[in-house]
């Protein structure tokens, strides 16, 4: 605490509080980083078009210069003053201006971030994945690395035009936002090649993310009306069930995509109707091991042709019981509706039975006509029986089920297959 009389030291000009504060933020980036925004910033303040390399060196010799003033006449000197001098006896002072806070927040911004979509780029990719490495092994949590590309987006590009390809980008970023949660992240690493950091997210969730990103990016095309049926291809690797390390996981989540891409899409012809988008087909060698077979809600036995992984899940449902979600617009499907069933063994899925929610039941097997439950001890249910459905992905959905069948297993449980009910 100064002594009595004593002078306060005089506070900083306004703009000499934003150079302070600049210097702190770009101590914060890497060098890349720091060389793209003090690019730009110094052709903002002084109209210089230097490369990335000569801005750095301009900056640290600017330090270096407020070390030497400062050191000489006894007492602090401004970053404004020293980076004035550094510029005006290397020739290069025309007009300074400072720039404002939310300014260079902008600058900042548009360093890590895609112009085209929207989504952040390549650079802010590696360095967001390692701070969520670190944090996965911090609180011992897991990571999902998904690896997207775009299926013939070559062929819109050669059909259409540049602009098309453009908006199928736009149409892809757009799927992302919508899909992702707030704590997930989406990333634009090359032409066609995205990328999404998933913390918290485990093998099943992220395969049953892959699928319903799928489903949504067809329906975002549908208004572009392209001749070329585009898909989207996807390879999950998950920390830490695959690697440790961000490069394993990368290169162990882009094997996945180019296999799943070969057994999707190589020497398969196939007709253009802009009406029916392509529906992929996930390969025996995809991440999740083959899930139990599920239950037929109309007979009772294992159906002789379903999807085999929890990744269809979110299709399945999404697809049964849109109408009590939002209006959907009509699609048509390749396969016939009965034989996407999908085995929830294994998952967390559940339904709350009632109006009260006083009783809950396992999801045994989903699909587009009904739901197999797994209650824990036998009683009557009414015949039109009020649900809420828990699925990994979706979010919770009111339904009304209708009891068609019912089934008495050894521990005293009991399984029942019930109907959609309009």
């Amino acid at each position: 605490m100064p002594s009595p009389g004593t002078p306060a030291p005089p506070r900083l000009p306004i703009e000499d509080s934003y150079f302070e504060l600049l210097a702190d933020t770009l101590e914060g980036l890497d060098l890349p980083a720091r060389g793209q925004f003090l690019q730009r910033y110094l052709r903002v303040i002084a109209h210089l078009d230097l490369r990335e390399p000569e801005s750095v060196q301009i900056w640290d010799e600017m330090l270096s210069r407020r070390r030497e003033l400062t050191n000489l006449v006894g007492r602090q000197v401004s970053l404004k003053t020293a980076l004035t001098d550094v510029l005006s006896s290397s020739g290069l002072l025309r007009v300074p201006i400072l720039i404002e806070y939310d300014e260079l927040k902008r600058l900042e911004l548009d360093a890590v971030t895609d112009p085209l979509t929207g989504l952040h780029n390549r650079r802010l990719f590696a360095e967001s994945f390692e701070k969520e490495l670190n944090r996965a092994r911090r609180y011992v949590q897991p990571l999902g690395l998904v690896t997207l590309d775009l299926h013939r987006f070559k062929e819109v590009n050669d059909k259409h035009g540049h602009p098309r390809g453009d908006d199928v980008l736009r149409a892809a970023a757009a799927t992302f936002k919508k899909s992702l949660r707030t704590s997930d992240s989406a990333f634009r690493i090359g032409g066609d090649e995205f990328a999404l950091l998933l913390p918290q997210t485990d093998s099943p969730q992220a395969l049953a993310l892959s699928r319903r990103i799928q489903t949504v990016f067809a329906e975002m095309l549908q208004p572009l009306q392209l001749s070329v049926t585009v898909g989207m291809d996807h390879g999950v690797a998950i920390f830490p069930q695959d690697a440790e390390h961000a490069d394993q996981l990368i290169r162990i989540a882009d094997e996945r995509l180019y296999r799943l891409k070969h057994a999707n899409h190589n020497g398969s012809a196939r007709t253009e109707t802009p009406s029916a988008p392509e529906q992929p087909v996930t390969p025996a060698s995809d991440l999740a091991a083959p899930a139990p077979q599920p239950i037929s809600i109309e007979t009772r036995r294992t159906p002789e042709k379903t999807e085999t992984t929890i990744a269809a899940a979110a299709s399945a449902t999404s697809a049964a019981i849109s109408r009590e979600l939002t209006p959907a617009p009509s699609r048509t499907f390749t396969i016939q509706r009965k034989a996407e069933r999908v085995s929830m063994t294994g998952t967390n899925a559940y339904a709350v039975l009632g109006d009260q929610g006083a009783r809950r039941a396992r999801v045994l097997d989903l699909g587009f006509g009904g739901v197999a439950i797994e209650l824990d001890s036998p009683e009557d249910l009414p015949e039109n029986l009020l649900a809420v459905l828990h699925v990994p992905i979706l979010p919770p959905v009111r339904v009304n089920l209708k009891p068609v069948w019912k089934q008495q297993t050894s521990p005293g449980s009991v399984r029942v297959g019930c109907a959609f009910v309009s």
